[in-house]
């Protein structure tokens, strides 16, 4: 099937033309219809399916035949978890876009809020939005949904593991009860599916692969050994394999700083990527391993979110993630688009739940093994294969009101995730004799062993 048969117009299918784009993915060839039709969509998509341009396309052809968007009106609004992911998914948009009259957006925390304001003052037809942002801007009526006709949820799991249930569940509120909804999700849990249930109507469920599964083209590795021993393994393992480009996850921020001074004292180019590096600092780092100035990339999940590399070969996770929906995030960096990869695991004794709970999400058993000179000398016990937890039945969906009668939200509700905390609160300047209220503004049974021995490399 071609992108012509699927009934875009000629500005999108000139767009697509001029990115190389010959074949619609999976994804796109069943969502495109269904968004097309006006019909709300849940849909299982992981990293690297092409899902942007699933529910991008079409959504930017509806917009070309509704009417001019006003004054700070938004037609389509798309809630992303990260900035990182907001500002990939924009650049999307706006190259789909490019031969279209529609107005693009993106908004969210870490950076100044008033050029963002700037922006929406005329109205855009298309906003890509944290959802911590999108309610300062709200407060600050600099934000209207009025004109709203489609919402997106992407990568709506993400959101959730991240706590943005209740700012979402605050933005749902503010907009207009008839509109189209989407909803895209690497994983659906029964958090994920009692949400879809109260936001969409009748929605078509498409999916290109099983839910909460991990892509076949990914070669999964899990070593067992010592915490202690994890990062020096790494390096030997680096240099052994000749791996040229590497992303390695670290569960916390000062592990990720660690790692990569440890890495680049080997002699191995590497840089870390985490909340509390500054946006010029993320996008540097970002570009010097897409053009090969450094060869390891250590991040955190939420600082991974929007990382787009088209052929990574390697993903590292150096820790378990928190969550075992996170575990198919990471792994989903590599093997893209049908291209071959490899993810490994180093995991130590005191993760063995966080070990159960991702071959339970997975439904698979992750063959072991160990590396020469690293074997444990504390084992990871042998784990069997539990079957995953029935969903909960959702609630009976509650009637979501008008955007005109709609309640505003709290000022103090939370804004995006620690890592992408807004820097931008007003500084109020007075004179010390009075008192200072104001408020400020806030800016993711089966026995199961086995061993492998590659020839023992020595860190240099």
């Amino acid at each position: 099937m071609s992108f012509t048969q699927l009934g875009l117009a000629e500005p999108l299918l000139k767009a697509i033309e001029k990115r190389g784009f010959t074949t619609p993915s999976p994804i796109q060839e069943k969502a495109i219809p269904e968004v097309l039709k006006g019909r709300d969509v849940l849909a299982a998509a992981q990293t690297g399916t092409g899902k942007t341009a699933g529910f991008g396309l079409p959504i930017l052809q509806k917009l070309m035949q509704g009417n001019k968007v006003s004054a700070n009106n938004v037609r389509a609004l798309i809630l992303t978890p990260t900035r990182e992911l907001a500002a990939q998914v924009e650049e999307s948009i706006r190259h789909f876009g490019e031969f279209l009259p529609l107005k693009t957006a993106v908004v969210f925390g870490g950076v100044g809020i008033n050029p963002q304001m700037m922006k929406l003052r005329k109205g855009v037809d298309v906003l890509i939005a944290t959802p911590g942002r999108l309610l300062d801007l709200y407060q600050q009526n600099a934000v209207k949904f009025s004109q709203l006709e489609v919402l997106v949820l992407d990568e709506a799991d993400r959101m959730l593991d991240m706590g943005f249930i209740h700012d979402i569940k605050k933005v749902l509120k503010l907009l207009p009860e008839k509109r189209q909804s989407l909803l895209f999700s690497a994983t659906f849990s029964p958090e994920i599916t009692a949400l879809a249930q109260t936001i969409t109507q009748d929605p078509v469920s498409i999916s290109t692969t099983p839910a909460n599964s991990t892509v076949d083209a990914v070669e999964q590795h899990l070593v067992t050994i010592d915490k202690s021993k994890k990062t020096t393994a790494l390096i030997c393992l680096i240099k052994q394999q000749k791996w040229e480009q590497v992303l390695v996850f670290s569960r916390t921020k000062h592990g990720a700083n660690r790692i990569a001074e440890k890495l680049t004292r080997s002699k191995i180019p590497s840089a870390a990527i985490h909340g509390n590096k500054s946006q010029g600092a993320r996008t540097k780092a970002l570009a010097d391993f897409k053009n090969g100035d450094i060869k390891v990339l250590v991040a955190t999940d939420i600082a991974a979110r929007g990382i787009d590399i088209s052929e990574l070969p390697i993903v590292v996770n150096l820790d378990l993630p928190n969550t075992a929906a996170d575990y198919v995030h990471r792994i989903g960096r590599t093997g893209r688009a049908g291209a071959s990869g490899q993810a490994w695991s180093f995991v130590c004794a005191e993760e063995l739940q966080s070990l159960k709970d991702i071959e339970t999400l997975i439904q698979k058993l992750l063959p072991r093994e160990t590396l020469e000179g690293f074997e444990p000398q504390q084992a990871v016990p042998p784990t069997t294969l539990s079957k995953p937890k029935k969903p909960k039945k959702p609630k009976k969906p509650k009637t979501l009101s008008s955007a005109s009668s709609a309640k505003a939200p709290s000022a103090n509700t939370k804004s995006d995730a620690k890592a992408n905390r807004s820097g931008a609160k007003k500084q109020h300047s007075r004179p010390k004799h009075r008192n200072n209220n104001a408020n400020r503004s806030r800016s993711g049974n089966m026995n199961n062993s086995g061993k492998h021995t590659p020839q023992r490399a020595t860190a240099q």
